[in-house]
C-alpha cells in the first residue's frame, strides 16, 4: 500500500499518536481538527462561529500542505457538542463550499478533545 504522511507547520501539532493527514492513492484523509490556534498556542473559545472558523483554517493549512484545496474535499464529518449550534457552524462551513459541496454528516457527541465544541475531519480526492 502506498501511504504518505502529511503534516503542516501551519496547523496545530497532533495531540496524540496520529498525523494531520494520510494520502493513499488519490485519497487524502485529514484527521479531525479542533479550534486550536498554533500561533498563540491557545484554544479559540470566543464563540462557535470563531471556533468553526479556526477549525476550517486548520483544515485549509493541511489541505495546502498536501497540494489541495477545499475544492478537492469529497466528504466531511462535523462533530458538535450542541446540535443547537448547527446553523451557526453551517454558516461558517458553507463559506468554504460555495459550489460543489462535499457529502457530509453532522453528529452530536457528549464531549470532544480539550473540551471544545466542534471538530471537523475531511476526505479529499487528489
Amino acid at each position: 500500500m502506498d501511504k504518505h504522511i502529511i503534516n503542516s507547520e501551519q496547523a496545530p501539532d497532533p495531540i496524540g499518536p496520529y498525523n494531520h493527514a494520510v494520502r493513499t492513492g488519490n485519497l487524502l484523509f485529514i484527521s479531525g481538527q479542533i479550534p486550536f490556534d498554533k500561533a498563540s498556542d491557545r484554544l479559540i473559545t470566543s464563540g462557535i462561529q470563531d471556533e468553526t472558523q479556526k477549525v476550517m483554517e486548520n483544515l485549509e493549512a493541511i489541505l495546502t500542505a498536501a497540494g489541495a484545496t477545499f475544492g478537492n474535499v469529497v466528504k466531511a464529518t462535523i462533530f458538535l457538542t450542541d446540535m443547537g449550534q448547527f446553523s451557526q457552524v453551517n454558516e461558517v462551513y458553507g463559506r468554504y463550499f460555495a459550489e460543489n459541496a462535499p457529502a457530509r454528516e453532522c453528529i452530536q457527541v457528549a464531549a470532544l478533545p480539550r473540551g471544545v465544541n466542534v471538530e471537523i475531519s475531511v476526505i479529499a480526492a487528489l
